[in-house]
């Protein structure tokens, strides 16, 4: 019988040899001093040889637990070699059988907790708020395996039926992701959203987004959506995203720290010097630039814009996020939230929040042609975030022009805003 004492003492030798235990456990010593149990049995008129692990990892206790456990299954006539991989395997057919009682939000749940590490917060938000909204409503109590394309179809047919087309598409992707998973993981056999591509419509062919860009009939966008029922929050983005020339993922995103050079105890403070600094990273997603070096985007604020801030402020100060979703405060405002409501107060296919930037484009290229502004046509793209080919140049302009841009910026906005109320109605409260 084997002691510890006795195993700490054997010494390694020039060739491999064995110490004997009892019922087939013996300890191999090799020539290079590793120590490992096992054990020699036979099954089926063959001899075999389980090992039980390495000395000192496995004591000497342990090995005999099991090794009698491995008498025990031979003894049933099981053989011991092949009983962890059947365990192992039962384990997995287990799981299988579980997870084929999860309904279809469950499941997609999970996708979504597995996914969203590598994801934006903003798109991990994004992509959970439309499944939530769009789909759990139609498909969401159906047990995973149950679901098939017609249910698929019917579900994404509903968005497109509002317009959405390319929603309807990022949806069917989602919901390819989600089933792709459990494909690979031998819970359903198929995809069913994998051939409803086909049957979806057709996207529409690329150009330019819809904008108005006469200074008056842009203005009347505003006045019609801030006459609407809307969300005060929702109201307040919009504006906000008309003055900053910026992207509506960028707003809708926007934290109160990337916010600089606003004493917001001082509503008297002199010209405004506040910027709204983009982090490079949030600027590589909403920009898609996946082969592009990442850069922070520097937007001065016109007047108005802080004015929109300090009116906004007084409902989500204390979040994270600058325009949260009505749903959840710890959520950005849906990426649809300021297009449906231009779509509900009569701009459908006239306006969209995109637009705003080509408003923008249009008029201070126009003033600067009119009045020979030489140079106001580079620092225009530049406020607009476009990525020159000179990637060189633009590293070194992105944060160059910075008072030409400010300048701009509040011609704009004076322009834009000219007779409009204050940010504070928006609210319900008249300015003081």
């Amino acid at each position: 019988m084997l002691t510890e004492v006795a195993i700490k003492r054997a010494e390694p030798r020039e060739k491999p040899y064995k110490m004997a235990d009892a019922g087939g456990l013996f300890l191999y010593v090799a020539p290079s001093g590793l120590k490992s149990f096992r054990m020699k049995f036979r099954f089926g008129n063959q001899e075999k040889l389980l090992t039980f692990g390495p000395y000192p990892t496995v004591k000497l206790a342990e090995a005999r637990e099991r090794r009698d456990e491995a008498r025990r299954l031979i003894r049933e006539n099981i053989d011991p070699s092949g009983a962890r991989a059947r365990k192992e395997e039962e384990k997995r057919l287990a799981e299988i059988e579980a997870a084929k009682q999860l309904t279809f939000e469950q499941a997609a749940r999970a996708w979504h907790d597995l996914q969203k590490g590598r994801w934006a917060p903003v798109h991990a938000e994004d992509v959970i708020t439309s499944l939530e909204r769009d789909i759990f409503p139609a498909l969401g109590r159906f047990p995973l395996t149950e679901v098939d394309t017609p249910m698929v179809l019917r579900a994404l047919r509903k968005v497109e039926e509002r317009g959405a087309i390319e929603t309807a598409r990022r949806l069917r992707q989602r919901i390819s992701g989600i089933y792709a998973m459990y494909v690979s993981e031998g819970v359903v056999s198929a995809d069913p959203a994998a051939t409803v591509v086909k049957a979806l419509k057709p996207l529409p062919k690329k150009g330019r987004q819809p904008a108005i860009t006469d200074v008056p009939g842009a203005r009347e966008v505003l006045i019609a959506a801030e006459a609407s029922g809307a969300s005060p929050i929702t109201k307040l983005a919009s504006r906000f995203l008309a003055l900053t020339q910026a992207r509506p993922g960028m707003v809708r995103g926007a934290e109160w720290v990337e916010i600089e050079g606003i004493d917001w105890d001082d509503r008297l403070a002199g010209p405004p010097l506040a910027i709204w600094r983009v982090p490079a990273a949030r600027m590589k997603l909403i920009l898609d630039l996946k082969d592009e070096e990442s850069f922070e985007h520097t937007i001065p604020l016109s007047w108005q814009a802080i004015d929109v801030l300090r009116a906004v402020r007084r409902l989500t100060s204390r979040n994270r996020l600058i325009f949260p979703g009505q749903r959840h405060s710890h959520k950005p405002l849906s990426e649809n939230a300021i297009g449906y409501l231009y779509n509900r107060v009569g701009f459908h296919g006239r306006h969209v929040p995109h637009g705003w930037r080509s408003s923008f484009s249009t008029t201070m290229n126009g003033l600067a042609t009119k009045h020979k502004r030489v140079g106001d046509a580079e620092v225009i793209e530049l406020m607009l975030a476009h990525v020159p080919e000179n990637k060189v140049k633009a590293a070194y302009d992105r944060a160059g022009h910075m008072e030409r841009r400010r300048e701009l910026t509040q011609e704009w906005a004076d322009l834009l805003m000219e007779g409009m109320v204050g940010a504070n109605d928006l609210i319900g409260e008249p300015r003081r």
